[in-house]
């Protein structure tokens, strides 16, 4: 569907895009992630023709679409401001582009109407102005616009960073929602590790212009290419030597030249020992409580470990509690040292 082929980009003498290769399939919703100033808005620019690039293709359906006009390339785009027009009402802001198409008045009346069902917006709303909308209401106005026109792709840029916590969990779950019934192809830019790994089909993470690692959330959180996405998607813990040499010697051949890493849910506490399982004792330091899980900070091995246990309300540990934490050495991610790692 989508191909962007050795992609380099460069302001000036700096180069903001080193030979980015991305295919993304039909119907599939794609996100680029990493943290700012790591290239991703500038791919998506790219994709859409606000950016041209120094090298590389840019490929729709097999189509070389790299020196095709913005409005020509067939691509919605909802901007992390909507960019909505806010003395315009809410029918005209989502009716511009199909007024800019020329169309029949009939014709744009009967696409604004249905569109707006289709993203929850009643006629009620449509009369009003943008500004005196919410701002989940007025996200949902933006993606109308940009789907009203039938797009091959839609492109959102941080669509979500402006709402509020509760608003943009509800929303997000409206957008892949949305994105399922209408099957259209979707880029979604974010730097946000748990949208991504909640809405996307496949991530592209993105560091210092390059891309680290594509792959499915499952992929990239649990078989990190790099010490980078290890330490970028979700908390981890990097073991100390201390503990790699205590898995050694309970026979475990782990490189000690290398760095070695656990994510959090999978420190086990208190569990009956296990063949080729590493136990050591810990001491409880303090706790963080979410309702659904605990996370633990437990010094073990010479090391504080964080650690995160489901709560079943029974087995809770308080601050100064002794345990036991098991670490199995198929649960690690390794590393070449000198890998880069994410600044939080």
């Amino acid at each position: 569907m989508i191909r962007l082929q050795d992609i380099v980009v460069k302001f000036g003498d700096f180069t903001a895009l080193h030979n980015i290769n991305v295919h993304v399939k039909e119907g599939e919703f794609f996100t680029f992630l990493g943290p700012s100033g790591c290239g991703k808005t500038t791919t998506l620019r790219t994709l859409t023709g606000f950016i041209e690039p120094a090298e590389g293709r840019v490929f729709v359906r097999g189509e070389d679409i790299t020196d095709v006009p913005i409005e020509k390339r067939n691509i919605g785009i909802v901007f992390q401001s909507y960019a909505l027009f806010p003395t315009m009402t809410v029918y005209d802001n989502i009716a511009f582009g199909l007024k800019v198409k020329k169309m029949k008045r009939d014709e744009i009346d009967r696409k604004v109407r249905a569109i707006a069902v289709k993203v929850d917006l009643s006629d009620e709303q449509l009369k009003k102005a943008v500004s005196q909308l919410s701002g989940g209401q007025q996200q949902r106005v933006a993606i109308a616009r940009a789907l009203v026109t039938e797009p091959a792709i839609i492109c959102l840029d941080e669509p979500l960073s402006n709402l509020d916590a509760k608003l943009r969990v509800q929303l997000r779950e409206e957008l892949k929602k949305m994105q399922k019934e209408f099957g259209i192809t979707s880029i979604y830019v974010t730097h946000d590790q748990e949208e991504a790994l909640t809405l996307s089909d496949r991530i592209a993470v993105f560091n210092k212009g390059v891309i680290e690692q594509i792959g499915s959330p499952n992929e990239v959180y649990n078989h990190s290419a790099t010490e980078f996405v290890c330490n970028f998607i979700g908390d981890i813990n990097r073991l100390e030597d201390t503990i790699v040499a205590e898995m050694n010697k309970a026979g475990t051949k782990l490189d000690p030249k290398k760095h070695h890493y656990v994510r959090l849910e999978r420190v086990h506490v208190n569990e009956p020992a296990q063949s080729g399982v590493l136990s050591l004792p810990g001491l409880v330091e303090s706790r963080e409580y979410y309702g659904l899980y605990i996370k633990y900070y437990i010094h073990a091995g010479g090391q504080s470990l964080k650690v995160m246990e489901r709560n079943d309300g029974i087995h809770i540990y308080d601050e100064g509690d002794s345990v036991t934490v098991n670490l199995n050495p198929a649960d690690l991610m390794s590393y070449p040292a000198g890998g880069e790692e994410a600044s939080k």
